[in-house]
């Protein structure tokens, strides 16, 4: 009878042959993989000037990728609207509205803005402030305002920037990757010239990144709180409102102020007049008492003489009417 010979022996030794020869294989690809990824990260670090180049187009604001950006723009739950209105009241009293005003906008949530004051010729106090109030309470508010005096003017404007502020948030998000992939790749540089180059861009997107965070706060200040420019000035005192007829009084005042005008009239025109007067005295003044008596006199005429004597007075002409005697008849038909 032929025994036969077990086979195990020859079936363990091919087995070992086997796991042998896979696990130098698998150590020689190990070695492969180091080594790829060695010369890889070396190769990265200088190609850091052209992957920059390419993440500035990609993720640049402006540039191609905003068309087809990675991640979608964050959802809007509601419209932002920008609300702006301008009120122009005439009151009573300035400051007791003021203060009306003031509690109206505290209360809502709001506060105050700027605030102008002064004073016209005639006394009359205006007022100009500016409200800046929750959007929710912006119409509450705008009515209560209204009726602190009489309406004079009113405008209001509302602007939808709904768009505005997806587009800025949207590229916010992309801005804050672009940084993120920019300071991944000064990590794994090692040349100098390449970290000088990532740490110049770097700055660059920071800073859009900075500009893009305070347009972004600016439109939320803007749209949830809604500005008021409040004007208020005090009612003018109309006396010809209160009697259309004038009267004595209003005579008696309307002459007394045509002589106070007269009368400042005539003192601006004396106060103009007075210095030529004074110089006009004062050389009258010197020539009567200084120049005057200096001047040599004139000599009086002398009375025409002749050899014999002084000359006779001429007589007197004779008259050519015919004397008339006591008792009114003529002298010469008298016997």
């Amino acid at each position: 009878m032929r025994t036969r010979r077990p086979v195990r022996p020859a079936h363990a030794l091919a087995g070992v042959l086997l796991a042998a020869a896979l696990a130098v294989s698998g150590c020689s690809g190990a070695a492969n993989d180091s080594a790829g990824s060695s010369s890889a990260d070396k190769a990265a670090a200088p190609a850091g000037g052209q992957a920059v180049q390419e993440d500035a187009k990609q993720g640049a604001p402006g540039g191609a990728a905003d068309g087809a950006r990675a991640t979608a723009p964050p959802k809007v739950t509601a419209d932002r609207i920008i609300r702006t209105a301008s009120l122009t009241v005439r009151v009573k009293d300035v400051p007791e509205a003021l203060d009306e005003a003031r509690t109206t906008t505290e209360t809502a949530g709001g506060y105050i803005g700027d605030e102008t004051t002064d004073r016209d010729e005639e006394g009359h106090e205006h007022t100009r402030v500016v409200l800046r109030v929750p959007v929710e309470k912006y119409d509450e508010v705008l009515a209560d305002l209204e009726g602190t005096g009489k309406l004079l003017e009113r405008s209001a404007k509302a602007q939808d920037v709904t768009d505005q502020v997806v587009d800025v948030e949207s590229r916010i998000t992309t801005q804050r990757a672009s940084v993120a992939r920019i300071r991944e790749l000064m990590d794994r540089a090692t040349k100098l010239s390449d970290v000088v180059t990532l740490e110049g861009e770097l700055s660059s997107r920071q800073a859009d990144l900075e500009a893009l965070l305070a347009q972004q706060a600016s439109l939320e200040d803007r749209t949830s709180l809604a500005t008021i420019s409040l004007s208020l000035s005090e009612t003018p005192v109309d006396k010809a409102a209160k009697d259309d007829d004038p009267g004595f009084v209003d005579a008696l005042a309307g002459g007394w102020d045509a002589f106070v005008t007269m009368l400042r009239w005539l003192a601006v025109a004396i106060g103009a007049v007075l210095p030529f007067a004074a110089v006009a005295a004062l050389l009258v003044l010197l020539w009567r008492k200084v120049v005057r008596p200096r001047l040599p006199r004139r000599p009086e005429p002398a009375p025409v003489t002749s050899a014999l004597g002084p000359l006779p007075a001429a007589p007197p002409v004779p008259s050519s009417e015919p004397r008339r005697a006591p008792d009114g008849t003529d002298g010469e038909g008298k016997d």
